[in-house]
């Protein structure tokens, strides 16, 4: 069962009637019931928590393998996940199922918009399944102890993709009663890892910007958590271990106790 965590086009098309993939449409039940991708079903999961603490983690896994649940995900199988094509609903549902415990999620990149098969119209009927093989993935999303703890792991490269005004803290949200970055973190604004929306660079330039080899872990974060999340996207598809501080900047900032650099 090999599923890499990113899929073009023609992986899904060559792939589509393979019995044990699942595609999840993240749009919505009324964007997919106007056209989606033959076989897929409406997945929508949510958005990820501000807050990253590890209780409040759990309780939210939970939660996300119950919606799982009712839209006949049991974790066996091979999930892919489309949105409408910049990535933007995408990348945060793979990572929520994720953290639900589902090991075998990819993302179509360029969702709908790159699909060059024909679309399906209509509601789909979904059967929801009550046994399920999902166990909560705490790691999936990272915490601001997580960070804290290993900001001196060299292990661990953390990503600044916001604009570098705010990466400097001259000019950040005015909602932050800090600013500035997370010590130690390197600084890449997320457009220069996408040649158009929802378009990543081609691999190799992605690690050039970069500057580590693939495999290598990697924590994104900016100020809220969504454009990090598409810099997470971009970061797979160039072969890192890539997640999405959800919390980024708006919570590591009202923590006082947390350090930071300007």
């Amino acid at each position: 069962m090999i599923l890499p965590s990113v899929v073009d086009s023609a992986w899904l098309r060559e792939h589509l009637d393979e019995p044990d993939l699942v595609v999840g449409d993240v749009r919505g039940p009324n964007a997919h019931s106007r056209g989606h991708i033959p076989g897929s079903r409406p997945l929508v999961l949510g958005s990820p928590m501000p807050a990253s603490d590890e209780e409040s983690l759990r309780e939210f896994a939970r939660e996300i393998q119950l919606r799982l649940r009712r839209h006949g995900i049991t974790g066996e199988e091979r999930l892919v996940l489309y949105d409408r094509g910049d990535g933007v609903g995408a990348m945060p549902a793979a990572q929520l199922a994720e953290l639900a415990g589902h090991r075998h999620v990819a993302i179509l990149v360029g969702g709908i918009a790159a699909w060059t098969g024909g679309l399906e119209e209509g509601p789909v009927e979904l059967e929801p399944v009550r046994e399920t093989l999902l166990e909560p993935q705490l790691d999936a999303m990272p915490t601001r102890g997580e960070i804290a703890e290993r900001l001196q792991d060299p292990d661990l490269t953390i990503l600044d993709v916001r604009r570098p005004e705010e990466f400097s803290g001259k000019h950040g949200s005015p909602c932050d009663p800090r600013q500035g970055h997370i010590p130690g973190a390197r600084h890449l604004e997320v457009s220069q890892l996408f040649a158009g929306p929802g378009q990543p660079q081609p691999p190799e330039r992605i690690r050039e910007l970069v500057g580590l080899p693939e495999g290598a872990e990697i924590v994104a974060y900016c100020h809220s958590g969504s454009r990090s999340a598409l810099a997470t996207l971009a970061l797979r598809t160039a072969g890192y271990r890539a997640r999405n501080y959800a919390g980024s900047w708006h919570e590591w900032s009202r923590h006082d106790e947390l350090p930071m650099q300007r």
